[in-house]
């Protein structure tokens, strides 16, 4: 039987510090232009955290707003009026203070030090979280002084932690010589293994388990832990295991850049399916490298940063219920070495080829869930409206087939497909966003199936010019509609009784002739 999906969760980190101090776009002006006018005019452009919250996109992303709420909301978004709060129904936005004390209970190498009133001030904060256990506060280590503070920064290489402007921590180098482990990686890592298990907690609390009941755990996000002898060996998944109690898990990592996380909840399905494992989580952290990544062209025309959140995910998945919606593995599209780079050669393969496998048409899908950024980041910096020009494409592959009428092809592309909301955190728009909203749409009967597309980028890593994809159907769970019939497992029960009476006469034969 198909596995299914038990549960999500999404979170999101408000870090404007970290888009001054990480940021991959800042990092780099500040190296070959010190003095450039950007970097003088960015911290004006950056939002408060109550600014950050209300903004709708972030919303959508925790589950306090639809995609058709949103969409139903006149864009740019970022002067729409704010609503909503840090806790939604997939999870929450965290506080840049907070999450600072909980990469340190991340961190188990005596990494990462925070300045002693930072702490004082912050932990009883943390200290109310639903979902903080008393053994992660345990984990948060007494403040040092500032004096340190300064001596790391400026004569150990060591990585400044600000908050509002103020140092108030580093993070120190791993190894004196291997640039794997240089302060700078390690802030990237402990970033991500922290927003990964903020995100399994939210998974653990929203699926309704017991922690130890979940076996394995697979992290897809964009960073590669290592060293000088084996740079990305990992392990991100069971790091965050240990730090978020999932005591029973084991687990690996699985790297697609923006097609990680589709690759990986094929992979969890399929263990699960196949029996290797009664329940999967698959999750990933944030970026740093992301943030502000479209921020020169966002100051230019007067906007506010908007890449100022890490993102983080989590999906659990199990054994059939009997209730939950089902991923067909069945249908799964894949972009192979063969197939091209066109727009329509992807497409293809990642929706038309295993829809038509299945004697589907690709109106029959009700959602497609592709590249779910979110047009207020991306239409500024002159990259367009990345998922409606995803869904003009699959409408037209649907006319070019004969399974759509041109003229019907404006409403398949609202009607099918949905605006974006994810934060431009590379492999977290990826198709996972919708998934939460996915089970509450098959689940209350809105939709029957979904699929959801994953792309990537391979000539990122300077390896190959291909392009990569792959894809996966969600639909409605097939005892719904088989209450008047029998079931899969009911078929497998009449099958072995029917072997035992075929033995059994086989044996009775067999005994008459010797007699």
């Amino acid at each position: 039987m198909n596995s299914v999906i038990k549960g999500t969760s999404y979170v999101l980190v408000h870090t404007p510090d970290l888009v001054m101090q990480s940021g991959t776009t800042q990092t780099t002006e500040r190296i070959v232009n010190p003095d450039s006018e950007y970097l003088k005019e960015l911290p004006g452009h950056l939002r408060s955290y109550e600014q950050a919250v209300g903004y709708l996109p972030n919303q959508t992303y925790i589950g306090n707003m639809t995609p058709e709420q949103l969409g139903a909301v006149p864009q740019p978004w970022y002067e729409a009026p704010a609503q909503g709060g840090r806790e939604g129904r997939f999870g929450e936005i965290m506080p840049e203070d907070e999450f600072y004390l909980l990469m340190q209970a991340c961190d188990v190498f005596d990494l990462m030090f925070l300045e002693k009133g930072f702490v004082e001030a912050v932990k009883p904060k943390l200290e109310r979280h639903p979902l903080v256990t008393q053994e992660l506060l345990g984990r948060i280590r007494a403040g040092v002084e500032q004096a340190e503070i300064g001596h790391f920064v400026n004569e150990e290489h060591a990585e400044p932690i600000v908050c509002e402007g103020r140092t108030v921590g580093y993070i120190k180098r791993a190894h004196d010589v291997d640039v794997n482990l240089s302060a700078h990686v390690m802030l990237e890592n402990i970033v991500s293994k922290a927003t990964s298990v903020l995100s399994l907690l939210h998974l653990v609390k929203n699926a309704g388990v017991e922690k130890e009941s979940i076996e394995y755990v697979i992290d897809c996000c964009e960073e590669a832990c290592g060293d000088m002898n084996q740079r990305g060996g990992g392990n991100f998944a069971k790091a965050a295991a240990e730090i978020a109690g999932l005591s029973g898990a084991s687990g690996c990592d699985v790297r697609g850049f923006c097609a990680g996380p589709a690759h990986a909840m094929i992979t969890a399905a399929s263990l699960v399916k196949a029996g290797t494992y009664k329940s999967v989580a698959v999750t990933a952290g944030g970026c740093t490298a992301k943030l502000g990544m479209n921020g020169k062209d966002h100051v230019r025309k007067g906007m506010p940063i908007l890449e100022d959140m890490l993102g983080g995910f989590s999906v659990l998945i199990t054994a059939n219920d009997g209730v939950s919606p089902e991923i067909d593995t069945n249908v799964c599209g894949r972009h192979t070495v063969g197939t091209g780079a066109s727009p329509q050669a992807v497409i293809t393969s990642l929706v038309l080829d295993p829809l038509q496998k299945a004697g589907l048409k690709i109106p029959d899908v009700d959602r497609y869930a592709v590249e779910m950024q979110n047009p207020d980041i991306t239409k500024p910096a002159g990259a367009g409206d990345v998922p409606l020009a995803n869904y003009k494409m699959i409408g037209a592959l649907a006319v070019k087939n004969g399974d759509l009428d041109r003229k019907d092809l404006a409403d398949f592309v609202s009607g099918h497909g949905m605006c974006g909301w994810a934060p431009t955190q590379g492999h977290i728009p990826s198709g996972v966003p919708y998934l939460g909203f996915c089970c509450d749409d098959i689940l209350a009967g809105r939709i029957r199936r979904a699929m959801i597309v994953g792309k990537g980028s391979l000539f990122l890593g300077r390896m190959t010019n291909l392009f990569d994809g792959v894809s996966f159907l969600v639909h409605e769970n097939s005892a719904a509609g088989a209450e008047s019939g029998i079931s899969e497992e009911q078929v497998r029960r009449l099958i072995a009784q029917a072997l035992r009476e075929f033995a059994g006469t086989l044996s009775g034969e067999k005994a008459g002739e010797e007699a």
